[in-house]
């Protein structure tokens, strides 16, 4: 048959639609679904004629490629996946999975309505960080605490709130970059903040702070190398000591610790990660934090510390533009309440419990995995348990 005689026998999308496949879709499915699949596959059969293809153009035989079409059309584009990477916070697939704990207190909340802004003792409209100022002071052991959409945003509004306009002194080996080509020098580009690089990529001392401090500093600012490691010939200055400069000038000192580990996960076999406690007991005035990493819930940017500098923050217009949702915060809060006790934290949050698991207990369950499949693959195929390392992922643990 040549081309403009299939181009002629192919049906019209309303020849289609009236045709007992069309009826039977149209009963099952969303029409605007049904009319774009039958419009993708119509057109998909021209085009195959069009190059000389000689593909089948009947009704029936359209009818399987819109039913897959229609099925495609009707589903989620976010899909729940197996992880079999090796990356326990793989940032392509989700970060952190939520605890049991954290689940079903989000749809206990997401399902109806709640006391988001609303003080229930009092009676009148409460403040939404309320509910996790408590839990968040305890476990910390801050002053005070807000809490933003991710750590990106909490780091660009500590910069907007103290230092818009003004100079902020950042070691030269903590310019980091993360996923997403996310960089400090253009978050604080963007925060209207002015960057002042000291030291070398390998070695910044003290006295380089002190060289830098000027009329218009306003900030001090320690990142936390958590996505690469300089070893070596090497030097940085810690927590304590550039909070005793800053305390001599009047001068903040905001520690972006990144992963944010509320354990101590040295007593695992992890080192090189300092827990947000630590960096508050070192002197810091603000340590921000993500909520999706090693803390094992939602995406959030936390950040505690002195009580009058987190009232600043709160004062800011732009907090508006970060704030997290009802959602996250059920997550949040859930999460946070499960970390009073460590040992439950350790047991129950996923994040938590894969990273501290022993070698062991990861081969008893890939033991386990073999047993069932081998019950399902032919006897052909050579199955085995083999000892690798996995990594933390998201931008943590180098």
């Amino acid at each position: 048959m040549k081309n403009k005689e299939k181009l002629a026998n192919l049906p019209s999308v309303d020849e289609y639609l009236k045709s007992p496949y069309g009826q039977k879709w149209l009963e099952i499915y969303n029409r605007k679904i049904v009319l774009r699949a039958i419009r993708e596959t119509i057109d998909a059969r021209r085009k195959e004629i069009l190059d000389s293809n000689d593909p089948e153009v009947s009704i029936e035989a359209l009818s399987g490629d819109i039913e897959s079409a229609i099925r495609r059309l009707s589903a989620y584009k976010l899909k729940p996946l197996i992880n079999a990477t090796g990356i326990v916070i793989h940032t392509n697939l989700g970060r952190s999975a939520l605890s049991d704990r954290a689940i079903n207190n989000v749809t206990a909340i997401a399902a109806g309505y709640s006391n988001l802004e609303y003080e229930i003792a009092k009676g009148k409209r409460g403040k939404r960080y309320s509910h996790l100022k408590d839990v968040l002071i305890e476990i910390t052991g801050a002053e005070d605490a807000v809490v933003v959409n991710n750590n990106a945003a909490a780091v660009l509004i500590c910069l907007d709130t103290f230092a818009r306009g003004k100079e902020v002194i950042v070691s030269r080996g903590e310019l980091v970059e993360i996923g997403g080509s996310f960089r400090i020098p253009d978050v604080m580009e963007s925060s209207g903040a002015i960057l002042r690089e000291v030291g070398t990529t390998n070695k910044t001392h003290l006295m380089d702070y002190e060289n830098a401090l000027c009329g218009n500093t306003a900030m001090l600012l320690k990142v936390h190398q958590s996505n690469y490691k300089i070893i070596g010939f090497t030097e940085e200055v810690s927590i304590e000591d550039l909070s005793k400069l800053g305390r001599e000038f009047k001068i903040p000192l905001v520690a972006d610790v990144g992963s944010g580990s509320i354990i101590n996960l040295e007593k695992y076999g992890i080192h090189g990660e300092p827990t947000v406690m630590d960096v508050i007991k070192a002197g810091a005035d603000l340590v921000t934090f993500s909520g999706d990493k090693l803390l094992g819930g939602p995406q959030a940017g936390i950040i505690i510390g002195k009580k009058d500098l987190i009232q600043k923050i709160q004062k800011n217009p732009m907090l508006r533009a970060m704030r997290i949702d009802k959602m996250t915060f059920a997550a949040l809060e859930a999460t946070f309440m499960q970390y009073l006790d460590e040992e439950k934290a350790v047991r129950d949050i996923p994040t938590v419990r894969m990273l501290t698991e022993s070698g062991e207990a990861i081969k008893k369950r890939a033991n386990k995995i073999l047993s069932a499949l081998k019950k399902s693959v032919s006897e052909q195929a050579r199955l085995d348990v083999i000892p690798d390392q996995s990594r933390a992922g998201g931008g943590s643990l180098p």
